[in-house]
């Protein structure tokens, strides 16, 4: 970013902010080959045992998508990887920049509405268990995922892809945003702009679902008094999975994005403060990525047939799992149906 400073006449010099990667080029290349291996274990598996489960809810529906998203974002991992540690060629860096970034970030907000969904699906289940409405069916499940899919494609993806069309430079330094044209940088800014509504939209929602979700949650412990503590702290603990993955994954993210962002328009003119907001850019961006670790926690936690397919793929026997959990005991305490949590 240039900066400005006063020469002897008063005429003002452009100061350029050198950002300083050489921390970051070793430590985050690292970090996210870690990540690279977990999460591929996790969702290859998730996968294979999501394929052996029918869409009986729209619960089932969302985690599959999840699924999708979460294995989607590993691959960009991969390539993150080898383009940001500058083991590959100018080539894979633009690459990058024009199609593998984008999809890291398609990915990522997916994954948010996603969550949203759910919290959804959770508020109608636990807080309103006397039949179904039309958004608790299948069909609109599925509906409501490939709109989301299209949308993300179409407004984030897609036109970014195209319009990252200059002629990049032959060097593993190249910038993306030197591959963007005017046009491109405006709409590079509006999808900013939306993702921003996507996240703090699905905070809202989330907000408003869990508010009445824990009001629900402490009546039934309070209707069930022969439940033990223990127990109902395990219960709560799986009802909030859900938010839990949210916050850690992504709110850092976002609340760093702001002052970032700041930095980068020229609100920040302090260059030792511009590499603390970089720094601390890349490393919530990373926590971000570990939502495609922490997402099977929300399969294990609250889908009892995922859970059941899993420990007979490990070969586990089926008490081996405790089966008070979020389902059985908020659905007997507030006569929900049997459907998967």
């Amino acid at each position: 970013m240039n900066l400005s400073q006063s020469n002897s006449t008063g005429e003002q010099i452009p100061v350029k902010c050198v950002r300083d990667t050489s921390v970051t080029a070793v430590v985050f290349p690292i970090l996210y080959s870690l990540l690279f291996v977990a999460a591929l274990v996790l969702n290859i598996l998730a996968a294979w045992i999501f394929f052996q489960i029918p869409n009986t809810s729209t619960f089932v529906v969302y985690l599959k998508n999840v699924v999708v998203a979460d294995l989607l974002m590993t691959v960009t991992i991969l390539i993150k990887v080898v383009s940001d540690s500058d083991a590959g060629s100018w080539q894979l860096k633009a690459f990058t920049c024009r199609f593998s970034a984008v999809l890291f970030y398609m990915t990522m907000y997916m994954s948010i509405l996603l969550l949203g969904l759910i919290s959804l699906d959770r508020y109608l289940k636990i807080v309103r268990p006397f039949g179904k409405t039309c958004m608790q069916k299948v069909a609109f499940g599925k509906a409501a995922a490939i709109a989301m899919w299209g949308v993300m494609f179409f407004v984030t993806a897609l036109p970014n892809m195209i319009l990252t069309d200059r002629e990049p430079a032959h060097t593993t330094k190249l910038k993306c945003s030197s591959l963007k044209g005017p046009l491109g940088m405006k709409w590079h800014m509006v999808t900013n702009h939306f993702c921003q509504f996507v996240f703090w939209g699905t905070f809202t929602l989330m907000a408003f679902c869990y508010t009445f979700i824990s009001k629900k949650v402490y009546e039934s412990y309070q209707n069930s008094r022969s439940k033990s503590k223990a127990t109902s702290q395990k219960t709560k603990a799986k009802v909030f999975v859900v938010v839990a993955v949210f916050f850690v994954c992504f709110a850092p993210f976002h609340f760093t994005r702001i002052p970032y962002t700041m930095s980068q328009t020229g609100s920040v003119d302090n260059c030792r403060m511009q590499q603390a907001l970089y720094i601390a850019k890349e490393t919530t961006l990373w926590l971000s990525a570990t939502n495609t670790c922490l997402d099977p926690l929300i399969y294990i936690f609250l889908c009892r047939i995922f859970r059941k397919k899993l420990a007979d793929a490990l070969r586990l026997k089926s008490k081996c799992l405790p089966i008070e959990d979020s389902e059985s005991t908020v659905e007997t305490s507030t006569k929900m149906d049997t459907t998967p949590l």
